[in-house]
C-alpha cells in the first residue's frame, strides 16, 4: 500500500523525455549543433557587415563635389541602413516565435533559412535610379532579411534544448550561439579579402589627392558582394534542417503523441524507449495547460518573462550600441585615419581590420568560455559576472578617456574595450539566448524566447538609431556632418554602464536552470502531480467495507 501511495504522490518524467536527459552525448548533437549554428553564423554576419560599408556607401551615393571630406550618409538614412533589418529581426522573432508553438519547430524552421538565403542576395542587387532608390529597395530587403533572422532566434535555441542531455544542454545551446562570434569574424574576413582584392585590381588615390578618382566605380561591387556572400553557408545548411525530425518534447508535450516521439527519438539519437501507457500520462501532463495570457502563466512565469526580457533589453543596448559605433571610436583613437587620407575601398579595408581584430581578440573566445564553463559555473553566475565585469570595463574606458585618446594610450583603450565584448560573451550575450529555451514550458517556449528576444532586438534598435546620435562630439564643429550635437562617446559608455548595472539587478529575477530536466524546471510535471494528488485522494476515500 505504501508503495502504491508513493507511486501516485511521485510521478516521474515521460520516459521518452527522461531517455533524452540521461543520453550519452552523441554524434547527432553535434550534426544538430553545425545546422543550428550556422545559421547563426549567417546571422551574425549579416547584421554586422551592414556596418563595415555604410562608409562606403556614403562615399559612392552622397559625394559632394568639392566637399573637402568624403560623402557620408545621411543621419536618418544611416539610422535607416543600420537599423531596418533590427525591425524586421524583431517582428520575425515574435511572429515565428509564436508560429514555432504551433506548427511545431521543424515545419517553421525551413521559412527563416529560405527567407535569409532570397533576401542576403537581394540586399546586393538593390538597384535604383537614385541615392534614395537604392537606399529604399536596401532598407527593403534587409527588413526581410532580419524578418528571416528573428525567426532563427526562437527556434534554434528551442530545437537544442529540447535535442539535449540535460548534463550538457548549456554548452550545447552556448555552442550554437557562439557560431555569431564566427559570423561577425567572417564579416570582417570577407571585407578584408574583397576591399584588398579590388584595391590591387583597381587602385584609386586617397580623397584629398582626387576626390572623385579615389571612389572608382568598382567600389559598387565591393559592397555588394560583401552583403551577399551571407546567403551562402545559410544555403549549403538547408537540407540538413529540413532533414531534422520534430523535437520528442514538442511531439510529446504539444502534439501529445507519445509513440511518435519514442520513435523519432530512437532512430536519431539510438535510445530505446518504452512506451507503455505512455499516452495516458502525456494526457495527465497535458491536461494542466494554460495559456500565456492566463493568470496561472503570470503566476508562474510572470517574472521570469519580465527577467529575461529586461536583461537581454539591457544587454543589447549596450552590445550593439558598441558594435555600431565602434569604426567611429577607432577613429578617435586613431586606428582609422581620416576619410580624407583614404581612398574609398581603404577605408573599408581599415575599418574591416579593427572590427576583425576586436572579434579574434575579444568577441570570438567569450563565446567560447560559455560554452566551456556554462555547465560548471550555471548560467546565473555567468549573467551576473559579465554584467558586473562590462560595467567596470565601461567606468575603466569612461572616466580616463582622454587619457587613452591621446597619442600613445591607444593601445591600451582597444584591450579594455575588447574586454567588454569578452565579458559580454562570456556573460549575458550568451545566457540570455540560452534561459528563455530552458524555463518556459514546451508549449509556450519557442514564444517566451520569441518574446525575450525581441526585447533585445528593442534594445538593438535603441543602440541602432539612439546611439548614432548621442555618441555625436558635444562641439557642433565637431559632429559628422548632418548631425546635431550629442553627448560624446565618453557620457555615452557611462551610459551604457548603467545600462549594465540594470541589467545585473534584474538577472535576480530569472532561475537558474543549470543540470536540471526541462521539464522539472517548467513546472510541467506539476499537470501529472495534480492528477496524481487527485487519484490519490480517490484511493484514500474509495469505500472500505467494516466489521460489526
Amino acid at each position: 500500500m505504501a508503495q502504491e501511495e508513493e507511486q501516485h504522490q511521485q510521478p516521474q518524467n515521460l520516459q521518452v523525455l527522461s531517455a533524452l536527459d540521461a543520453a550519452k552525448t552523441q554524434w547527432y548533437h553535434f550534426t544538430a549543433i553545425v545546422v543550428a549554428g550556422m545559421g547563426f553564423f549567417t546571422d551574425a554576419y549579416d547584421l554586422f557587415c551592414i556596418s563595415l560599408v555604410t562608409k562606403l556607401l556614403g562615399r559612392i551615393y552622397y559625394h559632394v563635389d568639392g566637399s573637402p571630406s568624403p560623402g557620408s550618409l545621411p543621419p536618418h538614412v544611416s539610422s535607416s541602413v543600420n537599423g531596418v533589418a533590427f525591425v524586421g529581426t524583431f517582428s520575425g522573432q515574435l511572429f515565428f516565435g509564436w508560429l514555432g508553438d504551433k506548427l511545431g519547430r521543424k515545419s517553421v524552421y525551413g521559412m527563416t533559412l529560405v527567407l535569409m538565403v532570397v533576401c542576403s542576395l537581394a540586399s546586393g542587387l538593390s538597384l535604383g535610379h537614385s541615392a534614395a532608390g537604392v537606399m529604399t529597395t536596401l532598407c527593403f530587403f534587409r527588413f526581410w532579411l532580419g524578418f528571416g533572422i528573428g525567426g532563427d532566434y526562437p527556434l534554434s535555441a528551442t530545437i537544442m534544448s529540447e535535442y539535449a542531455n540535460k548534463r550538457t544542454r548549456g554548452a550545447f545551446i552556448a555552442a550554437v550561439f557562439a557560431m555569431q562570434g564566427f559570423g561577425i569574424l567572417a564579416g570582417g574576413t570577407v571585407a578584408i579579402a574583397v576591399s584588398a582584392a579590388f584595391d590591387r585590381f583597381f587602385p584609386a588615390p586617397p580623397y584629398f589627392v582626387n576626390p572623385a578618382a579615389s571612389t572608382n566605380a568598382a567600389a559598387d561591387y565591393a559592397w555588394r558582394i560583401i552583403l551577399m556572400f551571407g546567403a551562402l553557408p545559410a544555403a549549403l545548411t538547408y537540407y540538413w534542417r529540413m532533414k531534422m525530425p520534430e523535437t520528442a518534447r514538442y511531439t510529446a508535450l504539444v502534439a501529445r503523441d507519445a509513440k511518435r516521439a519514442a520513435a523519432d527519438m530512437a532512430n536519431i539519437l539510438k535510445v530505446e524507449v518504452e512506451i507503455e501507457e505512455e499516452q495516458t500520462r502525456v494526457e495527465r501532463i497535458t491536461s494542466n495547460s494554460f495559456g500565456l495570457f492566463s493568470r496561472e502563466f503570470l503566476r508562474r512565469h510572470g517574472l521570469h518573462l519580465l527577467g529575461t526580457a529586461s536583461t537581454w533589453f539591457l544587454l543589447d543596448v549596450a552590445f550593439y550600441s558598441q558594435n555600431l559605433f565602434q569604426k567611429d571610436i577607432f577613429s578617435a583613437v586613431g586606428w582609422i585615419p581620416n576619410a580624407a587620407t583614404m581612398s574609398a575601398l581603404g577605408e573599408v579595408y581599415r575599418i574591416a581590420r579593427a572590427q576583425t581584430l576586436i572579434a579574434l581578440c575579444g568577441t570570438v573566445p567569450g563565446y567560447w568560455f560559455t560554452v566551456a564553463f556554462i555547465d560548471v559555473l550555471g548560467r546565473f553566475a555567468i549573467q551576473v559576472l559579465g554584467f558586473f565585469m562590462m560595467t567596470a570595463f565601461m567606468v575603466g574606458l569612461a572616466v580616463p578617456y582622454h587619457h587613452w585618446t591621446t597619442a600613445g594610450n591607444h593601445v591600451g583603450f582597444v584591450v579594455l574595450y575588447g574586454f567588454t565584448f569578452f565579458f559580454a560573451n562570456f556573460g549575458p550575450n550568451s545566457t540570455t539566448f540560452i534561459v528563455p529555451a530552458e524555463i518556459f514550458p514546451a508549449r509556450l517556449r519557442s514564444t517566451c524566447h520569441g518574446i525575450s528576444a525581441a526585447a533585445g532586438k528593442l534594445g538593438a534598435m535603441v543602440g541602432a538609431f539612439g546611439f548614432l546620435y548621442l555618441a555625436q562630439n558635444p562641439d557642433p564643429a565637431k559632429t559628422d556632418e548632418g548631425y546635431p550635437p550629442g553627448i560624446g562617446v565618453r557620457n555615452s559608455l557611462f551610459l551604457l554602464a548603467g545600462c549594465n548595472l540594470l541589467g545585473m539587478a534584474f538577472s535576480f529575477l530569472v532561475p537558474e536552470s543549470k543540470g536540471k530536466s526541462l521539464e522539472d524546471i517548467s513546472g510541467e510535471n506539476e499537470g501529472e502531480e495534480e492528477a496524481a494528488a487527485a487519484s490519490a485522494d480517490v484511493y484514500h476515500n474509495r469505500t472500505v467495507p467494516v466489521s460489526v
